[in-house]
């Protein structure tokens, strides 16, 4: 079953962010959504992900999924080091782990904490836990923020290869990014782009 996001309303303190936001996704290839901040790409995903609750809508088709997230912050653990941030989220399968920070060029940096490692590097431990976790779906929020773009190629291209047959979900504000790897591309517009009362706009582009 395809995951259908049906006419969705988001707003934040007054300011909505989100208004009649429709988009059928399909069950396999990549999926890359980008943007200028601000249009509500982040806020897509969260609600997405089950973090946020819409005003209003509907997402249907992601029942029984099994979903691997990367959220735009890293959200790793400070007391554990690389290897156990990735092991915590595969009950404690420290190969499984191992592989998965090595994907990342990360296997010599497996033993170090958060706060040791360079931005860039927590942001592939961050790629390397969901890459670990697998599933049905995966999902990305600027998974590349702090990589410079050959390393954000290789890190790309081997999430691809792994989720073969699967949906990758890519949220991102370049759009090299999306002309390099994306099946499927859509131009997310900000309401203040949009005229009144007008569906939020997702512009497909070949």
């Amino acid at each position: 079953m395809s995951i259908a996001v049906e006419r969705l309303n988001v707003s934040f303190n007054g300011r909505q962010v989100l208004r009649d936001l429709s988009l059928t996704l399909p069950d396999s290839g990549v999926v890359c959504i980008y943007g200028p901040s601000g249009s509500g790409k982040t806020t897509l995903f969260n609600c997405l992900a089950g973090v946020i609750k819409p005003d209003s809508g509907a997402i249907r088709g992601l029942e029984g999924k099994r979903l691997a997230m990367v959220f735009q912050e890293n959200r790793l653990l400070p007391w554990y080091n690389a290897l156990e941030n990735v092991a915590f989220a595969v009950e404690g399968d420290r190969e499984k782990a191992l592989r998965a920070l090595a994907a990342m060029e990360l296997a010599a940096e497996a033993e170090k904490l958060p706060a040791q490692l360079s931005g860039g590097m927590q942001r592939r431990v961050a790629i390397a836990r969901a890459l670990a976790y697998g599933g049905d779906i995966l999902m990305l929020d600027e998974p590349t923020a702090g990589l410079d773009k050959e390393l954000a190629e290789r890190v790309v291209s081997r999430l691809i290869e792994a989720w073969r047959g699967r949906l990758i979900l890519l949220i991102t504000h370049d759009l090299w990014l999306a002309e390099r790897f994306a099946t499927f591309k859509y131009g997310l517009e900000s309401i203040a782009d949009a005229k009144p009362d007008d569906q939020q706009g997702l512009r497909p582009v070949l």
